[in-house]
């Protein structure tokens, strides 16, 4: 599963929309939607709002099976 799959799956299981995770990472949704459409990856930083946001681990995200 690729990071954008993750992020999406992540995010789908908290109940949270695009825009929402988003706001609290201080992206704009476009942005947000770039990472999980996987036109981009995002920094370490924002990575690790990602994974605080939405309650999943860097390692998890990162895990290429």
């Amino acid at each position: 599963m690729a990071v954008s799959d993750r992020l999406k799956t992540a995010r789908e299981k908290k109940g949270l929309t695009q825009r929402e995770v988003a706001r609290a990472i201080g992206v704009s949704q476009p942005a947000y939607c770039n990472f999980e459409s996987g036109y981009k990856v995002p920094s370490l930083v924002i990575a690790k709002s990602i994974s605080n946001v939405l309650g999943v681990s860097i390692d998890y995200l990162a895990e290429n099976d």
